[in-house]
């Protein structure tokens, strides 16, 4: 993404599609006459990491499901996504499974009683590690940003997203609406 700048709003990656829209990254990518797609890498149960377990208000070590996925616009990969749900939510679900899910994730996850009522963000950036630099096609000295969203319903978290993409190129589009 090194033509222009790719502006992109958090808002439709935390609500769900309506039926037969798809994910938000294919529509967004659609929007700017690209193609947009995804490649699940690895799906399961992991140990949580110190900073999801965090996020997730549970344990460092606990079993959590996630879905690492590569994010490609047209050939190229433009983003690395690891996203996270308690086991309690995901497990036995399409969600500990790589096949692509109608929809996307928040859409099934709406069904299931799920729906975004707080989202919390970080975005920093920093000098990748050898893995994403050569995942993205990096030159050495070029940094990434990375997001993370903590997406909350009306109880408790429900999902974590740690993303890493280019710092070239990008634009992070936020609106607040207030009362």
């Amino acid at each position: 993404m090194t033509s222009g700048d790719w502006v992109s709003s958090s808002a439709s990656y935390v609500a769900p599609r309506h039926d037969g829209q798809r994910d938000a990254w294919t529509e967004e990518a659609k929007a700017r006459g690209e193609q947009g797609s995804q490649r699940i890498v690895i799906a399961g149960e992991v140990p949580a990491p110190p900073e999801v377990a965090d996020l997730l208000g549970v344990a460092a070590g606990t079993p959590v499901v996630v879905r690492r996925r590569v994010m490609y616009l047209g050939e190229a990969a433009v983003e690395l996504t690891d996203t996270y749900y308690p086991l309690g939510i995901a497990a036995g679900t399409r969600l500990a499974g790589t096949a692509k899910i109608p929809g996307g994730a928040v859409t099934l996850l709406a069904t299931m009683g799920h729906t975004a009522r707080r989202v919390h963000e970080e975005v920093y950036a920093r000098v990748p590690d050898d893995a994403e630099r050569s995942a993205l096609a990096l030159a050495a000295d070029e940094p990434v940003l990375c997001l993370t969203r903590v997406t909350e319903d009306e109880s408790a978290p429900f999902q974590v997203d740690v993303s890493v993409f280019p710092a070239t190129g990008q634009r992070l589009r936020y609106e607040l609406r207030i009362g």
